[in-house]
C-alpha cells in the first residue's frame, strides 16, 4: 500500500496500491518475430510506427497478410478489444488502446499488455503516459543503435492505481480528454514551426536590386506619392512643392522605401495604380532583378530585417538616413525565383484570413464592422414562453449568471416547477443584475443543453441560422450591447427589468454564419485558455494542507552565495515567465561589466529577486548562469522539489507572507534576504506528494503553453509570418515545397513498412563519423576485446574509407565472404573489424538509419571553387552513407536534381564518409528515378532508370517508389545483391527492375523446383540479368552443386566468360571458362561451388564420348544436381539436346534466357514429339520485357530502318544483282557519304558513333574489305567527302572479323587474308597481334567497339566500321554503335531483331535510335522485318519502327510551316508574349526532332535545305532563341503555369538536330581526366602517360582554332599536370576548368568597370544574360554608370552622349569577344 493522494477527485478516500507492471496484467507479450509475405488482402500486420498520438492509424499502403499466417501467429492467443499497445523499439512509449480486435496483429516493435481484474484500461493507458512511467521506459531501454525493451523489464517496471474502479475509470477519462485537446492543438499549430530552409542564399541587397534614377518633374508640377511607415503601403501625396527640389519618376512594381525613415519600416512596392508619379532621392525606387518586388517587401517589414540593418544608419538624431549604397550593401537571405514567388502568392492568400481577423479583434473591442450587414433584434431572436408542464426536474434547473445546472436543490412542489421556463440550446435570457462590468444588466446564451430558469427571465429563441458560440461572446459583450440596454431597460432598485418590444426593435451588425464561426470558434479558444489558467489557480487555492507538515524554509531550501567565475550565461527573474535567459529579455540589459560578484545559478535552483519576492519574481532554473548580486538563490534539498515550490510560492496566500515578512519602509524598499526567508514555517507535503502535484502542474502548464503558442500565432498573422520560417503550402493550391516532399519521404521511410530510423541529430561529416564508429564498436565488442578504438585506431579505420572513386568504394563493399571489413593493428595483433555484414538483410548486425540536410562544408584545400552545400535525404547502412536522394517540387523537373548531384560530385562533396555511396535517387514528387554513383564526367542522364511493378508498369510516384524500393530489405538489397561492378569499364551497374523481377522470379521458381524462360528483349542487358541469376542460384540455394552457363559457339564462350568475370572479378562466386571438354569433367568432378560458363557443344559430347557409364566419375557427374542457364535460349540447345542433358542431368534445373523466344508462328522443326516453343521446351514463362516495354522506359532505342536496295526488281533473291563492284561501290557510297549523321559526325571529333557491315558470306566480307582499302587509298571512282574528311582526316578506320568456326572450315587462301587483315589492325593500333592469337584478336576488337575501357575512348584508339559475317550480329554489346548495314537477304525473324538489336543500346543524347539500312530485297526484306517487330513487340510497329522517309520528309515539310507562323523569323522571338513563346516552343521543338530524323536519311542532302526555305545558320538562330526562351520558361514557370498547362512542352527536351562539329569541350576534360585519376590498378608507364599528354595537346590546338580563349585556359591546366602529375589527382577536371574560366570572366567584367566607371554587378549581370547581341539591362548600366568620375580621369573630355555610346558598343565588344567564348564550349 502506498498511502492517499492528496489531489484526487471528489469522493474517493480509499488508499492506492503500488505493484509491478506485470503482476496486474493477465497478458504481457510482444507481437510477432517472424518473417511474413505480404498479401493483397487478409489481416493487417502493423508496428510501432502505427501507433501515434494515442491511437492506432492505419491506411490501405499498410501490410497485410494471409488469414493462415494470421492464425499461426495467433496459435496461442488472440488479442482483445481494450488491450494496451506499448511500443517497445525504436520509438519508444507510444500506446494506445485496441478498439479492434480482430483482422489486425503487430510485429514485435509492439508490446500487448492486457491488464488483469485489479486495473482498467483507460486508467493503464494514462499511467503509461505519465512522465514517471516514461522515465522508467527511458531508464531500462536498451542502448543498442535500435533502442528496445525487453519484456522482463517492462513487467518490472512499479506502477501505482486506485483500488476503487470508478476512480481509475474517472482518471483514465479525465486525462484521456486533456490528451485529445493537446493533440488537436498540436496539428493546428504545426505549419508555424518549421523553420526557414537554411540553404537559402545569402547575398547583398544590390545584387537583386537596382537603383532607378529616372529624371522627372521639379517639385512644383510634380504629382508625388510617399511611403508610408510600419509597412503600409505607398500613397499618392496632395501637396505643393518647390521649384528647386527635383524628383525622379517612378514605375509599377518598383521597390521603394524612405531613407529618412528606415528604422520606422518606411518600405513598399509601387502599385499599379501609381504608375509614373515621383519620389525625391530621398524615396528612392529600385528595380528588381531575379526578385519579386513583393518579396521584398514582405522582407524588409521584418524587424530582423530593418532593426538590426538600422543601427548604421548615418546623421544627426533627428536625420538618420539610411543612403541608397548603404542600403545595397546590406546583407539579404534569399531562396530561388520560384520559391520567392510561392512565397509571395501565400502571403497575399492571407489577405482575406487578415481582414477576418481584424473583425475578430474588433469584435473583442468594439463589434463592429463597417460590412457587416445591419439586422433588427425580431429577424435574429423571438420572445418565447415555453412553461415546464412536466418535461424537466430539478436536475435541469439552470444558473443563467453563470450558466451550468444546478446541483442539491430542494425540489419546488409541481406547481411552482410548472411556473419556470423552458431554455433550450442556443437560446438567450436577461439577467438584469447590474455590475461594474454590466451597468444596465446583460444576456446570456445557453450553451450547455435544454433546461429551465425562473419565470423572472425573459426567454428568447434564435430564429436565423446563427453559430452557438459567436452570439455567447456577442450577446454578452458590453462594448456592443452597453447602448443597447440603456435604451430597452428601465431601472429599479436592485436590478434592471428588459423592455421586450424595445430590445426586438433594436439594431446590431451581423456577420455571415461562416464568419460568424470562425470568430466564435476563435473566441473561444481565448475563453478555454483563461478557464485553464483559472483552473490552476484554483486547484492551488483549493490543495488541502491540514495534514501537511509545518517546516521552516531553510530546512529544505539552502542558499547558495558562490560568485561568478567569468564566462557564464547572464539570468533574470521575471514574475511573468520566471526566470530567462537575459538575452531572451526584451528589456535592456543594465547589467554591470564587472561581474565577478554575481551568483552561479545551476539548472534545477530557485532564485528569486529579493525586493520583489511579494509580487512572485520567483522562478525554478532551466539553465546554469549567473544572477544580480540582489538575488538570492535557493538549492533545492532532497526534501524539495523545485517545481513544486515555484508554485507554492506564487500562491495568492504565500505572496502574503512575504510581502508581510519583507523589510523596509516602503513598497520600493521592501526586502526579503534568505536569513528571513529561511526562518518562514510553510506547511509542506512529502517529497514524494510534491513530485505529484509539481507534475500535474507541469502537465496543465504545457497545455496552457499550447494555448499561448496558438494564440500567438493566431495574432501573428497580421504581421504574416517571419520570413526566417519556411511557409507550408496548401498542396491543393500550390505545388509542394521540397521540405513538404522531403518530411513526406522521411515518415514513409521511418514510419511505413521501410522501418529505417530518422537520425536528425546528424547534420556533419563529424556527426557521421561518431555514429559510424560507435555502430563499428557495439557491431565488434568481441573482436575489440571489450575495449572501444583508441582515436589513432580509428584514423586508421577512416583512411581505409577515404575512396577515391564510387567504384572503389563498391569493390570493398563486396566484402570478405559476405563481410564488409575494416583493418585495425592494435600494437601487435591485427584486429579485423565486420563494417557489414550482407548476410544480415533486415535483421542482425544491420543498422538502417535516415538523415536529412547534412551539410557538406566546402574544402578549403580543394583547387576547385566550392560553396557549402546541404544534401537532402541520405539512407544509412551500419553508420555509411549508400543511397543519396535529392528532391525538387513538382513544378521543377526531377533532372534538376541529377544536374545538382553531378555539380555536388564535381565540387568534391561526395568525398570522405561520403564517398562509399553507391545509388543515387531523384524525384520531383511525381517523377522519381534512380542511378548509380560514378564521378561527375561519368555521370550519363541516358542510363537513368525509373522503377517498374512485376507486371512492368511505371511506379513513378516518391512514396510508392519507397514503399517498392528503399524500404528494407530491398534497399540493403539493391546495395548487396543487384549492384553488379563492371571491371572492364571501372563502373557500377545497378540493376534495372525488370531484371530484379526476373531474377527474383528464377529464384522463386528453383525454390519448389521448377523450370522456365525469361523473354528479355535483345539490348535490355541480359548478359548482366543472366549472370546475377546463375550467381544467386549458386549463392542461395544451397541444395545445387553447380550453376552452368551454357552457349552455343565457341568465340561466345570466350566472349560471355569474359564479361562474366568482369562482373564477378569482385564477386563472392569464381566464373571458370572451360577450354576443353577435359577441362569441364576436371571442373564437374571439383567439389567447389563454382559458376561454369561452357559451351552446348563441349557439354554434350562429355556425357556422350568422354564418360565410361558406371565408372565413380561417371556416376557422379550424373548425379550432380546443376542449374542450367542458358544464353539465347531460342536456338541455343535444340530440343533434341536438351532431352538428352536431361535425361543424363536427372536433378538438373532449366532456365533459358532470350530476346527472341520461339512462338506457334517461328517454332522448331517438327521431329517427332520434340518441343517445338520455347514455353514447351523450358516451362513456364517467368517474366517479359518485350521491346515496346523497353523504348517505352528508355531501356533501349527503337529503330530508323531504310531500305535501300534496287527498286522493282521481278526477283529480289537474285544474287547476280549484288555480288558485284558495282552495287557494293554503291553500298560503301551510301555508309562513307551518307551517314553523316547516322555515324554522328555531328557530333565531333572523338564522339563519333560505328558501323557494322553485314554479308551473307566470309568471301563477301573480303572483298568489301580488299574494296574498302582500295576506297581510301583513293584507287576508286568513289571518293570520300571533304565533309567527312574535316572532321575525321583518317576516316573510314575498319577491321574485319568473323567466328573461329567460320574460320576453320575456310580454305588456305581465307586464312592468308585473315592474316593480312591482323597485319592492318596491329599497324593501325600498335597491337601484336597473329593469327593464332584469333582469340585474342577478337577479344580485342570486341573491347575497342565497346569503349569501355578509358583508353578507347580516344580517337586514335577507336574503329569506326567492322565487316562481318555473323559474328557480333548476336549476344555483343558496344553502345556506341549506332548503324548496321545490311547487303544480304533477310534472315529469320528472330535473327533479324538479333542483328538489329547490336545497334539499339543507351549511348549519348544525340544516338536517339538505332539505324538500319538493307541493300538487297527492299519489298521482302520490309516485310519481313514488320513480321519479327509484330512478332516481339505484342503486334504492333509503331513504337519499335519509326516512321520512314515517305512520312518525315511532307511531316518535315509541315512543322517547318508550323514553324514560321508561331515566329516568320529568328528576330521576332524576343518581343513575343510569353503565350506566344509557349507556342514557339512547342513548334520549334516538333521540327527540331522531325530535322534531325530527315538528316539522318540517306536520301537527305544539305542542297535540299534550299528547297525547303531554310538555312542551316537559319536553325542555328531559331536554336539559340529557343534555348534562352526556355531558360525565361523555366525561371517563370509560375506565372506561365496556364500556357504550358494548355501547350505542354518539354521541359527537359535537348536539340537533336543541332551539329556541333567543332572539337568537343567535354571529350577533351574526359581526356585530361583520365590522365589525372587513371585506373589504380592499371600501370602507366611515362612514355603512355606523355604519349596521352601529347594526344590532348593536340585536341586543344583544334580546339584553339575556334576557341582561343577556352583552348589558353586548358593549355595552362595541361602545362600544371605534366609538371606535377598528381597535384589535381582525384580532383573534378570539369569543375577546375570551369572555375578558371569563372575567374577570367570576373577579370574582365573588373577590367571594364574600372575602365568605364560602372557597376561591376550590372556588367556581371549583362555578361551571365548576354545572347543574340543583347545586353538584357542596357538602361540599368547606363542609370549607375558615373560619368563625373570617368571625365576627371581622362585626358580629354568627351560629350556625356558619346560616353554613353561609347561605353556600351565597347561593353557589346567586350562581350562578344571576351565573355561570349568563356560561355560557350
Amino acid at each position: 500500500m502506498m498511502g492517499k493522494p492528496k489531489i484526487r477527485f471528489k469522493g474517493y478516500n480509499e488508499d492506492w496500491e503500488q505493484r509491478k507492471l506485470g503482476d496486474v496484467l493477465s497478458l504481457l507479450k510482444d507481437g510477432t518475430h517472424g518473417t511474413h509475405r505480404d498479401a493483397e488482402s487478409g489481416p493487417l500486420l502493423l508496428s510501432a510506427k502505427n501507433i501515434k498520438n494515442g491511437t492506432v492509424q492505419w491506411d490501405e499502403s499498410d501490410r497485410r497478410i494471409s488469414e493462415d499466417e494470421y492464425n499461426i501467429i495467433h496459435s496461442n492467443f488472440r488479442l482483445q478489444k481494450g488491450d494496451v499497445l506499448l511500443t517497445i523499439v525504436g520509438s519508444i512509449g507510444e500506446v494506445a488502446i485496441l478498439s479492434q480486435s480482430e483482422g489486425v496483429t503487430f510485429q514485435r516493435s509492439v508490446a500487448f499488455l492486457r491488464p488483469s481484474d485489479e486495473i482498467c484500461s483507460e486508467f493503464l493507458y494514462s499511467e503509461i503516459q505519465g512522465q514517471k512511467f516514461q522515465k522508467e521506459l527511458n531508464d531500462r531501454k536498451s542502448t543498442s543503435a535500435q533502442p528496445g525493451m525487453y519484456l522482463g523489464d517492462l513487467g518490472a517496471i512499479p506502477i501505482e492505481f486506485p483500488t476503487s474502479d470508478e476512480e481509475q475509470m474517472q482518471i483514465g477519462s479525465y486525462f484521456s480528454t486533456i490528451d485529445h485537446l493537446i493533440t488537436l492543438h498540436q496539428r493546428k499549430i504545426y505549419i508555424f514551426i518549421k523553420k526557414m530552409p537554411i540553404d537559402w542564399e545569402q547575398r547583398k541587397v544590390g545584387d537583386y536590386l537596382t537603383e532607378s534614377r529616372e529624371i522627372g518633374n521639379k517639385g512644383d508640377v510634380a504629382r508625388k506619392m510617399t511611403v508610408k511607415l510600419w509597412g503600409k503601403g505607398v500613397y499618392e501625396k496632395l501637396e505643393a512643392g518647390s521649384t528647386n527640389t527635383q524628383y525622379f519618376i517612378r514605375h509599377a512594381n518598383q521597390f521603394i522605401y524612405s531613407k529618412l525613415d528606415f528604422l520606422n519600416c518606411a518600405f513598399g512596392v509601387v502599385p499599379e495604380e501609381l504608375e509614373s508619379l515621383e519620389t525625391t532621392a530621398d524615396v528612392p525606387a529600385f528595380d528588381c532583378v531575379y526578385m519579386n518586388p513583393y518579396f521584398m517587401f514582405y522582407r524588409t517589414i521584418q524587424p530582423s530585417f530593418y532593426i538590426q540593418n538600422g543601427i548604421i544608419a548615418n546623421g544627426s538624431r533627428k536625420a538618420k538616413r539610411i543612403h541608397t549604397d548603404t542600403f545595397l550593401e546590406m546583407p539579404i537571405s534569399v531562396p530561388c525565383l520560384t520559391e520567392q514567388n510561392k512565397i509571395v502568392g501565400y502571403f497575399q492568400s492571407l489577405d482575406h484570413l487578415i481582414t477576418l481577423h481584424h473583425r475578430k479583434c474588433i469584435i473583442l473591442r468594439k463589434m463592429k464592422v463597417n460590412d457587416w450587414e445591419q439586422r433588427k433584434f425580431s429577424e435574429l431572436y423571438k420572445k418565447v414562453n415555453e412553461k415546464n408542464i412536466f418535461r424537466f426536474g430539478v436536475d435541469k434547473i439552470i444558473s443563467v449568471a453563470n450558466m451550468y445546472f444546478k446541483e442539491d436543490v430542494k425540489k419546488p412542489n409541481d406547481e411552482y416547477m410548472r411556473t419556470y421556463n423552458i431554455m433550450r440550446l442556443g437560446d438567450i435570457a436577461f439577467e438584469g443584475n447590474k455590475s461594474k462590468n454590466f451597468s444596465h444588466g446583460r444576456f446570456v446564451e445557453n450553451t450547455i443543453g435544454d433546461g429551465i430558469v425562473s419565470h423572472v427571465f425573459d426567454v428568447f429563441r434564435p430564429v436565423m441560422d446563427y453559430d452557438l458560440l459567436f452570439w455567447k461572446y456577442l450577446i454578452n459583450n458590453e462594448n456592443v450591447m452597453g447602448r443597447i440596454m440603456t435604451r430597452c431597460t428601465k431601472a429599479s432598485t436592485m436590478m434592471t427589468n428588459l423592455v421586450a418590444k424595445d430590445f426586438l426593435n433594436e439594431n446590431i451588425l451581423v456577420p455571415t454564419i461562416e464568419e460568424q464561426h470562425k470568430i466564435g470558434t476563435y473566441i473561444d479558444k481565448l475563453d478555454h485558455l483563461i478557464t485553464l489558467h483559472h483552473r490552476k489557480r484554483v486547484i492551488l487555492k483549493k490543495t488541502k494542507v491540514s495534514d501537511w507538515e509545518q517546516r521552516k524554509l531553510g530546512e529544505v531550501l539552502k542558499e547558495r552565495t558562490k560568485r561568478a567565475q567569468g564566462g557564464e550565461e547572464l539570468l533574470s527573474v521575471t514574475i511573468a515567465n520566471g526566470v530567462i535567459r537575459q538575452a531572451d529579455s526584451e528589456k535592456r540589459n543594465i547589467a554591470s561589466e564587472d561581474k565577478s560578484n554575481y551568483k552561479i545559478v545551476r539548472k534545477g535552483d530557485i532564485p528569486y529577486n529579493s525586493m520583489r519576492m511579494w509580487q512572485g519574481a520567483v522562478g525554478n532554473s532551466e539553465y546554469d548562469g549567473i544572477v544580480s548580486p540582489a538575488y538570492t538563490v535557493l538549492v533545492p534539498t532532497d526534501e524539495a522539489n523545485a517545481k513544486f515550490f515555484m508554485e507554492y510560492f506564487k500562491k495568492e496566500n504565500s505572496l502574503q507572507l512575504f510581502q508581510r515578512w519583507s523589510q523596509g519602509l516602503t513598497s520600493d524598499t521592501w526586502n526579503l534576504k534568505y536569513p528571513t526567508l529561511s526562518s518562514m514555517r510553510f506547511s509542506m507535503p512529502s517529497i514524494e506528494e510534491q513530485n505529484r502535484i509539481a507534475s500535474y502542474f507541469e502537465q496543465l502548464d504545457h497545455l496552457i503553453t499550447l494555448h499561448h503558442h496558438e494564440e500567438f500565432c493566431t495574432e501573428n498573422v497580421l504581421i504574416y509570418i517571419e520570413i526566417n520560417k519556411t511557409i507550408q503550402i496548401k498542396e491543393d493550391i500550390m505545388a509542394e515545397l521540397e521540405s513538404v516532399i522531403e518530411q513526406k519521404l522521411i515518415d514513409q521511410l521511418v514510419y511505413g513498412d521501410s522501418q529505417w530510423t530518422y537520425r536528425a541529430d546528424l547534420k556533419t561529416e563529424e556527426d557521421l563519423w561518431n555514429n559510424f564508429r560507435y555502430i563499428l564498436v557495439q557491431n565488434n565488442k568481441d573482436r575489440l576485446n571489450g575495449e572501444p578504438l583508441s582515436d589513432t585506431e580509428f584514423e586508421q579505420v577512416k583512411n581505409q574509407l577515404q575512396f577515391s572513386s564510387f567504384y572503389k568504394a563498391g569493390e570493398w563493399l563486396v566484402g570478405e565472404n559476405g563481410k564488409v571489413m575494416v583493418h585495425v593493428q592494435r600494437d601487435t595483433e591485427r584486429l579485423h573489424l565486420v563494417v557489414m555484414n550482407h548476410e544480415h538483410i533486415a535483421g542482425g548486425s544491420s543498422v538502417y538509419e535516415v538523415i536529412n540536410q547534412y551539410r557538406a562544408l566546402a574544402d578549403e584545400e580543394s583547387q576547385t571553387k566550392a560553396q557549402d552545400r546541404r544534401f537532402d535525404v541520405t539512407l544509412m547502412i551500419n553508420g555509411l552513407p549508400m543511397i543519396h536522394i535529392e528532391l525538387k517540387n513538382k513544378q521543377h523537373s526531377y533532372m534538376d536534381g541529377f544536374w545538382q548531384i553531378k555539380k555536388y560530385i564535381g565540387e568534391g562533396k561526395f568525398t570522405g564518409i561520403f564517398s562509399a555511396v553507391q545509388m543515387f535517387v531523384i524525384s520531383n514528387g511525381v517523377d522519381t528515378k534512380y542511378f548509380s554513383a560514378a564521378s561527375d564526367t561519368e555521370l550519363n542522364s541516358k542510363f537513368i532508370s525509373g522503377w517498374l511493378d512485376n507486371e512492368n508498369n511505371p511506379v513513378p510516384d516518391y512514396l510508392d517508389f519507397a514503399k517498392s524500393v528503399l524500404r528494407i530489405p530491398e534497399a540493403h538489397e539493391m546495395i548487396a545483391r543487384y549492384t553488379v561492378l563492371d571491371e572492364e569499364a571501372k563502373r557500377l551497374i545497378l540493376l534495372r527492375p525488370y531484371q530484379i523481377h526476373a531474377i527474383e522470379a528464377i529464384r522463386e521458381a528453383s525454390k519448389t523446383g521448377k523450370s522456365g524462360f525469361v523473354w528479355h528483349t535483345t539490348g535490355s542487358g541480359k548478359t548482366l540479368t543472366s549472370y546475377k541469376a546463375t550467381r544467386n542460384l549458386l549463392m542461395d540455394i544451397p541444395s545445387i552443386d553447380k550453376a552452368i552457363f551454357l552457349i552455343d559457339r565457341k568465340d561466345l564462350d570466350t566472349q560471355t566468360s569474359m564479361a562474366f568475370r568482369t562482373y564477378a572479378n569482385n564477386d563472392l562466386v569464381d566464373v571458370d571458362q572451360t577450354d576443353n571438354v577435359f577441362d569441364l569433367k576436371k571442373k564437374l568432378k571439383s567439389d567447389d561451388r563454382q559458376m561454369i560458363v561452357t559451351t552446348i557443344q563441349k557439354l554434350q559430347r562429355l556425357i556422350t564420348k568422354k564418360l565410361a557409364e558406371g565408372t565413380p566419375e561417371y556416376n557422379k557427374i550424373k548425379s550432380l544436381k546443376i542449374a542450367f542457364v542458358v544464353d539465347e535460349c531460342h536456338r541455343a540447345v535444340t530440343p533434341g539436346t536438351k532431352r538428352e542433358l536431361e535425361r543424363f542431368f536427372a536433378n538438373s534445373l532449366w532456365y533459358g534466357f532470350t530476346g527472341t523466344p520461339r512462338f506457334a508462328e517461328n517454332p522448331y522443326p517438327q521431329l517427332g514429339d520434340l518441343p517445338r516453343t520455347t514455353e514447351e521446351l523450358y516451362g513456364e514463362r517467368l517474366h517479359r520485357y518485350t521491346i515496346q516495354n523497353a523504348i517505352h522506359d528508355n531501356a533501349v532505342l527503337g529503330f530508323q530502318v531504310e531500305h535501300n536496295g534496287p527498286k522493282n526488281m521481278d526477283d529480289e533473291t537474285d544474287s547476280s544483282m549484288y555480288e558485284n563492284e558495282t552495287h557494293m561501290l554503291r553500298v560503301l557510297d551510301v555508309i562513307l557519304n551518307k551517314s553523316y549523321h547516322k555515324l554522328g559526325f555531328q557530333n565531333g571529333k572523338g564522339k563519333t558513333y560505328e558501323g557494322l557491315l553485314t554479308t551473307s558470306s566470309i568471301q563477301l566480307a573480303q572483298k568489301y574489305y580488299e574494296l574498302l582499302k582500295r576506297v581510301k587509298n583513293g584507287e576508286t571512282e568513289l571518293q570520300i567527302d571533304e565533309k567527312v574528311k574535316q572532321i575525321l582526316p583518317d576516316f573510314p578506320k575498319f577491321a574485319i572479323t568473323y567466328s573461329v568456326t567460320e574460320n576453320e572450315e575456310g580454305s588456305h587462301l581465307n586464312q592468308e587474308k585473315m592474316k593480312e587483315s591482323i597485319n592492318d589492325y596491329n599497324e593501325m593500333f600498335g597491337t601484336k597481334l597473329d593469327i593464332s592469337q584469333i582469340q585474342s584478336y577478337n577479344a580485342n576488337l570486341n573491347k575497342r567497339l565497346a569503349r569501355k575501357e578509358p583508353k578507347f575512348q580516344s580517337r586514335s584508339e577507336q574503329l569506326d566500321l567492322v565487316i562481318v559475317v555473323d559474328r557480333l550480329l548476336t549476344g555483343f554489346d558496344a553502345p556506341c554503335m549506332s548503324t548496321l548495314f545490311v547487303d544480304r537477304q533477310p534472315m529469320g525473324p528472330h535473327d533479324l531483331i538479333q542483328a538489329f538489336s547490336r545497334t539499339n543500346r543507351i549511348f549519348d543524347k544525340n544516338k536517339t535510335y538505332g539505324q538500319i539500312v538493307t541493300f538487297q530485297a527492299p519489298k521482302l526484306f520490309k516485310e519481313c522485318v514488320d513480321n519479327a517487330v509484330k512478332l516481339y513487340s505484342a503486334g504492333s510497329t509503331e513504337i519499335a519502327l519509326l516512321a520512314e522517309w515517305e512520312e518525315i520528309e511532307p511531316a518535315f515539310r509541315k512543322a517547318l510551316k508550323a514553324l514560321r507562323v508561331s515566329a516568320e523569323t529568328p528576330a521576332e522571338i524576343p518581343v513575343m508574349s510569353e503565350k506566344e513563346k509557349v507556342l514557339f516552343v512547342k513548334a520549334f521543338q516538333h521540327f527540331d526532332k522531325l530535322f534531325a530524323q530527315l538528316k539522318s536519311f540517306t536520301q537527305y542532302e544539305d542542297s535540299m535545305l534550299t528547297e525547303y526555305g531554310i538555312s542551316e545558320d537559319e536553325y542555328d538562330d531559331y536554336a539559340g532563341h529557343y534555348l534562352n526562351v526556355k531558360e525565361e520558361l523555366k525561371a517563370g514557370a509560375e506565372d506561365t503555369q496556364s500556357e504550358m498547362e494548355e501547350q505542354p512542352i518539354d521541359v527537359d527536351y535537348e536539340l537533336m538536330a543541332y551539329s556541333n562539329t567543332k572539337i568537343d569541350y567535354e571529350y577533351i576534360i574526359n581526356l585530361i581526366q583520365n590522365i589525372v585519376t587513371p585506373d589504380e590498378d592499371v600501370e602507366i608507364t611515362p612514355e603512355e602517360r606523355q604519349k596521352q599528354l601529347e594526344e590532348v595537346k593536340q585536341y586543344i590546338d583544334d580546339l584553339r582554332k575556334e576557341n582561343p580563349k577556352v583552348a589558353d585556359i586548358m593549355s595552362t591546366l595541361v602545362s600544371e599536370i605534366e609538371q606535377d602529375e598528381v597535384k589535381y589527382k582525384g580532383q573534378s577536371i570539369l569543375n577546375i576548368v570551369e572555375n578558371m574560366k569563372h575567374e577570367c570572366i570576373e577579370k574582365v567584367v573588373m577590367d571594364f568597370s574600372i575602365t568605364w566607371y560602372v557597376s561591376k554587378d550590372d556588367v556581371m549581370y549583362a555578361a551571365t544574360h548576354y545572347r543574340n547581341g543583347e545586353i538584357p539591362n542596357e538602361s540599368a548600366i547606363k542609370s549607375t554608370a558615373d560619368f563625373t568620375s570617368f571625365k576627371e580621369a581622362q585626358e580629354r573630355a568627351i560629350p556625356k552622349f558619346k560616353y554613353y555610346n561609347m561605353m556600351i558598343e565597347e561593353l557589346r565588344k567586350t562581350l562578344e569577344e571576351e565573355i561570349k567564348p568563356l560561355l560557350n564550349n
